[in-house]
């Protein structure tokens, strides 16, 4: 086992909104929380304000683990880094070609914009074939010429990738060691090394977008490890990858693509280790922030991990990541008339600044947020606004435009932004063959318990898991994450050709890396788990199809079963006559991470004996059935095995539950809320 360096961690996520902090000691079961506002232009500033938030010493610190937008915000804004492509020989146009498929399903509207310019791709002569075999020599002095091009025309980073590399890169490594001398920064991204399968223009697309954040990355993660040093932190920090694992900054920094949707990722994590412990396995992850709500599926406590998501049109970042589907209502999403005369919320946020306008920082446009002040979900007197304000703003800007009264103009908010949330929700079930009302809604995010109960509601779910911290559960996420390294190997092989032994051999080349780069991170872990799978499809056919092995040593009449199977399973199709086809061998290292005590991130010193003990006042709250005097409680006052009835209104530090008429919820040993939805749709 590696040296035990996590005495005390601290788990930070970056959001658009805010930036979440939680540390814990794992000696003596100390918790300390905070949430700062996150600042844009330098993330690193939000970092440390969450730390000095939350007091210590640096220099005591064992363990920073980081969750970040860096690069998920780069790729979605394309702020990305000049970078130039060096290529096959005919092949330039790879990126821009992709799947010949248009930005929107009808009609020849919508543009799309390559990650690499066409004056920045430049061709030189070598050729492998399919099986790996030199067709064309690489020309070196031709390597040499195009490097010198991009430099002239102010490349900071390049991407190497040659046409069937996943099957022999000795090419690309060759090119690799001609660039290191010539190139004046470490910024050379080989394209075999980010994505080892099939598929030219995924495999580039990928790489090139890690050549394109990595410069932006290495910078904020050297300004954030110099900030932190000169607070006296002197350990590595690790960085959440996309796949729900982390990995040490340096590394994080040469593949910085798996870090693309790092940030959603974690909160996904920590739904499915809360899950487990507390005896519900299948979830639905409801991240409501304040930009964005993030949705994943859960099985099993295993969140379902994608090798095929395309972050925008034409954006296919194939390295494994937690399938998170996204849609912009966050609590500052704004809500506007159109000039169809149309109310629509979202996808434009307030953000961090100037905010909504409850948050008194200058926001003048109404938000779901300032929707929820106007309906007495939120208290006014914990924001720093006024409670006349949003209301004015919202009875001038579409309230009267649409005819509505201030309540009416506040409902009318909330149910068109459940409805974009439910319609995620749906998409990320549905799609995967699963029926929401097998499953049980895990509400997190600053603004999710407040939506959680309406959609579940319309969805039939009957249960809703509310953690003891939504608001920073993301943050949570990166304490109780796993260190993870996964890895892939295209082989395109029919079922009925492959050698004896040949997945087994590869799988076991991939848990040999993986141990090591696991050793190497320097961080306790109580146990390892090695995941297979295989990609297959029947022959002729495009899309992949995942298929989880037991054990690598399998045969091809039992890989064939399981593979038909699975199809039918998941297109109810049974295609017995068609040849399947093995199209790559993935593997994935796990490195299980010590247990946390989820009852800690409430004090317990703080529970009251009572639920009248816990309550603190009262207050007029809008519902369906109108306005209702509700009673408050505070959430770490609550006794551990509380039980309420609704109409109530949990608040805390971090978010506020809203529990519905008819709705009721109980706490349970690990500081959950628990809630069983009354009359949910069947």
């Amino acid at each position: 086992m590696a040296q035990d360096r996590s005495g005390i961690v601290a788990g930070i996520d970056v959001g658009g909104t805010f930036t979440d902090l939680v540390q814990l000691d794992r000696a003596t079961g100390a918790v300390r929380l905070a949430k700062v506002a996150t600042t844009p232009g330098n993330q690193a500033f939000g970092v440390m304000a969450a730390l000095g938030a939350a007091g210590g010493d640096l220099a005591a610190l064992d363990l920073i683990v980081h969750g970040t937008t860096t690069t998920t915000n780069a790729v979605l804004e394309r702020k990305l880094s000049r970078t130039g492509l060096i290529t096959t020989a005919g092949f330039r146009d790879v990126l821009e070609l992709g799947r010949r498929t248009r930005p929107q399903a009808y009609g020849m509207t919508g543009q799309f914009t390559p990650v690499i310019p066409r004056d920045l791709r430049l061709e030189i002569p070598e050729r492998m074939d399919a099986a790996g075999e030199v067709v064309i020599p690489l020309d070196e002095a031709a390597l040499h010429a195009a490097a010198r091009t991009l430099l002239d025309r102010g490349c900071e980073a390049v991407v190497v990738h040659f046409l069937h590399a996943y099957a022999n890169p000795a090419h690309e490594i060759r090119a690799g060691e001609i660039l290191a001398p010539l190139w004046p920064n470490d910024h050379v991204t080989l394209g075999h090394a980010i994505l080892q399968e099939s598929r030219e223009f995924e495999r580039g697309v990928t790489a090139a977008v890690n050549a394109a954040v990595q410069p932006i990355l290495d910078r904020y993660l050297t300004r954030l490890r110099a900030e932190l040093s000169a607070g006296g932190y002197r350990r590595d920090v690790l960085v959440m990858t996309g796949n729900g694992g982390m990995v040490s900054a340096r590394q994080a920094a040469r593949e910085a693509a798996k870090t693309v949707m790092s940030g959603p990722a974690t909160g996904v994590m920590a739904a499915a280790y809360t899950g487990r412990v507390a005896g519900i396995e299948n979830l639905i992850t409801y991240d409501m922030g304040g930009t964005s709500t993030d949705v994943a599926l859960i099985r099993g406590a295993e969140p379902a991990v994608s090798s095929e998501i395309e972050i925008e049109y034409a954006m296919p970042i194939h390295v494994p990541m937690v399938d998170v589907r996204t849609v912009g209502a966050g609590g500052g999403s704004i809500a506007r008339v159109t000039a169809a005369g149309l109310l629509q919320v979202g996808p434009h946020s307030a953000g961090a600044d100037p905010g909504p306008i409850c948050y008194g920082r200058g926001g003048k446009e109404p938000t779901i947020s300032d929707a929820n002040l106007i309906l007495g979900r939120l208290d006014p007197a914990k924001l720093p606004s006024t409670e006349v304000i949003a209301p004015a703003e919202v009875a001038r800007r579409f309230a009267a435009p649409l005819g509505l009264d201030v309540t009416e103009a506040a409902q009318a908010v909330i149910r068109m932004a459940n409805t974009h949330m439910a319609g995620a929700i749906r998409m990320v079930s549905l799609s995967l063959g699963a029926d929401p009302r097998d499953f049980a809604l895990f509400a997190f995010g600053g603004a999710g318990p407040l939506h959680a109960a309406a959609l579940a509601r319309e969805l039939g779910v009957p249960r809703v898991l509310v953690p003891a911290r939504p608001g920073i559960t993301n943050a949570i996420g990166c304490v109780v994450a796993d260190l993870r390294h996964d890895f892939v190997q295209t082989i395109n092989t029919p079922v009925d050709a492959l050698p004896p032994g040949r997945i087994a051999g590869i799988c076991a080349d991939h848990v040999a890396e993986g141990e090591a780069l696991i050793a190497g991170e320097g961080v306790e872990i109580r146990a390892r788990r090695h995941i297979h799978s295989v990609d297959m499809q029947f022959t002729g056919q495009t899309h992949l199809l995942r298929v989880p092995l037991e054990s690598p040593e399998i045969d091809a009449p039992d890989l064939r079963a399981r593979f038909e199977a699975a199809y039918f399973d998941r297109f109810r199709v049974r295609l017995s006559d068609i040849r399947a086809q093995v199209v790559n061998v993935n593997t994935s290292v796990v490195g299980v991470r010590p247990a946390l005590d989820l009852s800690t991130l409430i004090d317990p010193a703080g529970r009251k004996p009572t639920l009248a003990a816990a309550q603190t006042g009262t207050r007029r709250v809008h519902f369906a059935q109108g306005w209702i005097e509700t009673p408050v409680y505070w959430r770490d006052h609550l006794p551990l095995d509380a039980h309420l009835q609704g109409p109530a209104i949990v608040e805390q530090m971090d978010t506020t539950i809203l529990i519905e008429p008819g709705d009721s919820a109980r706490g349970d040993a690990h500081g959950n809320l628990i809630l069983t939805i009354g009359g949910a749709r069947p």
